[in-house]
């Protein structure tokens, strides 16, 4: 059956999203959301597309997560631009918007938290610790409150992917996980968000990471299984940029994040880089097993 689909329409209060996707779900319209922090690029558009093939009614959340912050992160100089997000969404042809405030998705005195105890604990949650129970807490939150059938991540926050695969699976959600491939420009640095932080010399500096990816992958294609010295290509070529400096460079099972010394089966190249005061992360799938 084929829909009509409704007017735009930008919803800020939960209970009015709520009740107005249980209509949607009522009058049996499928819902793809996508939740972002907003500052969207053609990462963010190229999910809004995939959402836009698998349901009939897509939605966009632009919500910047305050739990997800540390206390010396850039919560407060993240970027934000509802107006030009919306208007890059549109030309995706959503059909909502969900753009509340904190204090609606956070009432007074609120203290539930979910954790995904193992893997949050490695890579990105040892430098951000209680990062990923935020994440997990509000994607949690979105998924009630927007009643999805479908929800559409990138592949670049690999590890963010994986925790909330695992807490839909171990919660009985009921919701589809689609993981999108990083979007990359012409020379190989993934798409951010963070990406405006850089300057010019900057920019040039953060592509490091992924070249440290590229040789690490060309050692694995050539034979390489040991994993400490998949780690050095890619260590080597960005501990040479001296503008970078290296938070983590791990290689870790694919699907648990358990640290991988010898390749076997698929393994995630993940990384988090400094460059200047901007923390950037990238990662690869490492497949080539034969």
């Amino acid at each position: 059956m084929s829909y009509a689909r409704p007017p735009f329409e930008i919803i800020r209060d939960p209970r009015a999203m709520r009740a107005h996707t249980e209509d949607l779900r009522r009058d049996g319209r499928t819902i793809a959301v996508v939740p972002t922090m907003g500052a969207l690029h053609e990462g963010h558009l190229t999910l809004l597309r995939e959402a836009r093939k698998r349901a009939d009614i897509v939605i966009l959340t632009i919500f910047v997560n305050p739990t997800q912050f540390g206390p010396n992160e850039d919560l407060a100089k993240y970027p934000r631009d509802e107006a030009g997000d919306l208007a890059k969404a549109r030309t995706c042809e959503i059909d909502l918007a969900f753009c509340p405030d904190a204090s609606a998705m956070y009432p007074a005195g609120a203290q539930t938290f979910i954790e995904v105890r193992e893997l949050q604990k490695p890579m990105c949650g040892a430098s951000r610790p209680g990062h990923f129970a935020g994440v997990a807490t509000i994607v949690a939150k979105l998924f009630h409150v927007t009643n999805a059938h479908v929800a559409v991540f990138g592949e670049k926050d690999f590890q963010q992917l994986a925790i909330i695969r695992r807490m839909v699976r171990d919660l009985d959600f009921g919701i589809e996980i689609v993981g999108v491939p990083i979007v990359r420009e012409q020379d190989g640095l993934a798409l951010s968000s963070r990406n405006a932080y850089l300057s010019a010399e900057q920019r040039t500096a953060a592509l490091c990471l992924s070249k440290g990816l590229a040789a690490a992958e060309a050692a694995v294609v050539a034979g390489e299984r040991d994993g400490a010295k998949i780690l050095a290509a890619a260590r080597a070529l960005i501990e040479a940029e001296p503008l970078a400096r290296i938070d983590y460079v791990e290689l870790r099972d694919a699907e648990e994040l358990t640290p991988v010394t010898t390749l076997s089966r698929p393994a995630v190249l993940a990384m988090a880089v400094f460059v200047g005061t901007t923390r950037l992360i990238d990662n690869r799938v490492l497949r080539h097993l034969g």
